[in-house]
């Protein structure tokens, strides 16, 4: 046998895996969504039937996190499969241009051989325009609004009359019908559960008498916490007697259960195009949410209320029905991901691995990750930090400001009330922590 010969034998079941046909993708980010608000979560009161089949019929990742709990750097990290002091999207400003300029996994699918479309939120700035990497375009201005938006659809601006979750959901239904011979990908980014968050008539009404389920952390004390407790123009930064409205919490359920009725649609459109089984389907969230705890709202802080993420995957090829992953996923997974099932490698220049391995059932190869955020203008009360999150601790580093750090056991302080920062008996673990932070930013600057 000639080498060239022997060569052409290795190479052929490669060629082989290359030519079949490809499975599709459809990938669905909702907007400000806590971590266990959903009913197949164990959430008290929370009815979410379509979500919920996703987790029933594929997996639960139970520990799955962005590494910027905020919208637009947390999205532009979705598709980058980067950290976002890479990618460069910091804040939620205009980041028109910069959009544009970012290499999205998407591009690399077209060029695979992938449909692409994307149908909601861009979340960069007021432009609404294409973005590279998609076939197809849905998308509107900034947060866009609830009711009779305006849309862009494949770069002309038109009026639509109707519920802006309902109006997507349709226009992802008729993406998922449409006859083809490419596999394709669909990125659906919902404007809800955010702000001003305005239900749909039909569920205005929905878990009116609920209240907020409560832990500890929503009797935060502050102690130990000089970020919480120090004073902006004179004023205590938080108020320990007060905390979010619950009507906020509410509102948000009830945006979801629009959503939920949209996945439903969505699976029953996979399954009539015969698609169901050979699509990838993710439900998560762009980061997650407080409800009062630390009494706090909104998002942009290092706990685990705000960094914590529901992710659910439905994919029996890879996935056994019913099961939990206990394993770390995070935000920057989802675009390796994208590109294993399109057949291609992870490039050097993603800090994320696929998640095929993890939902195939192997171990957890991840062992501690980054979480940071940079000052905006808007949100002094929130200062840069940087933080290194290991399956038993974290420790948060305010860039700006070393005496407010925070370092916590989640094992042994799951609500994390007890700063072990200036403990002498976690010096140990301290260092390490440090050394493990600088190491991460040092691979992946």
């Amino acid at each position: 046998m000639t080498r060239r010969q022997a060569l052409g034998l290795i190479a052929a079941p490669a060629l082989m895996q290359a030519q079949q046909p490809k499975d599709n993708i459809v990938f669905i980010v909702i907007d400000d969504l806590k971590w266990n608000a959903l009913s197949c979560l164990g959430h008290p009161w929370v009815k979410t039937p379509n979500i919920d089949r996703i987790a029933k019929e594929g997996a639960n990742l139970k520990n799955s996190f962005v590494t910027t709990p905020l919208c637009s750097p947390s999205r532009a990290s979705f598709l980058t499969g980067r950290y976002v002091h890479s990618h460069g999207i910091t804040t939620n400003g205009n980041n028109n241009e910069a959009s544009f300029k970012l290499n999205f996994s998407t591009i690399a699918m077209q060029n695979a051989g992938y449909e692409t479309a994307h149908v909601g939120k861009i979340h960069m700035g007021n432009d609404s325009n294409p973005r590279p990497g998609f076939d197809h375009w849905i998308s509107f201005k900034g947060q866009g609004q609830y009711v009779d938006p305006p849309l862009n659809v494949d770069g002309k601006e038109s009026k639509h009359e109707g519920y802006i979750t309902d109006l997507l959901t349709d226009f992802s239904v008729k993406f998922i019908e449409k006859p083809r011979t490419k596999p394709f990908l669909l990125y659906l980014a919902h404007k809800s559960v955010h702000g001003p968050f305005t239900p749909a008539d039909r569920h205005k009404d929905l878990y009116r008498g609920e209240s907020v389920p409560k832990n500890p952390s929503h009797a935060d004390k502050f102690e130990n916490k000089p970020v919480m407790t120090r004073l902006i123009d004179g004023a205590p930064a938080f108020d320990t007697n007060k905390w979010p409205s619950e009507e906020i919490a509410l509102n948000q359920m009830r945006c979801l259960a629009s959503i939920d009725d949209g996945v439903g649609r969505i699976l029953d459109a996979l399954k009539k195009t015969g698609k169901l089984d050979s699509t990838l389907v993710i439900f998560t969230s762009d980061n997650g949410y407080f409800w009062g705890e630390h009494h706090l709202g909104d998002k942009r802080w290092a706990y685990e209320d705000s960094i914590r993420i529901p992710m659910v995957v439905r994919y029996p090829k890879w996935i056994k029905p019913g099961i939990s992953i206990e394993g770390m996923a995070l935000n920057i997974d989802i675009a390796p991901t994208f590109l294993e099932m399109a057949g291609l490698p992870t490039p050097a220049t993603m800090h994320g691995r696929s998640l095929g391995p993890l939902l195939r059932g192997g171990k957890n190869w991840r062992k501690s990750f980054l979480a940071e955020y940079f000052e905006e203008k808007q949100n002094v009360r929130v200062p840069t930090w940087q933080a290194v999150r290991t399956e038993q601790y974290k420790y948060v580093h305010y860039v700006d400001h070393a005496d407010f750090d925070e370092l916590y056991d989640l094992k042994a302080d799951p609500y994390e009330l007890k700063n072990l920062f200036n403990d002498p008996k976690a010096k140990k673990v301290l260092t390490t922590l440090k050394a493990e932070l600088a190491d991460i930013k040092r691979r992946t600057a």
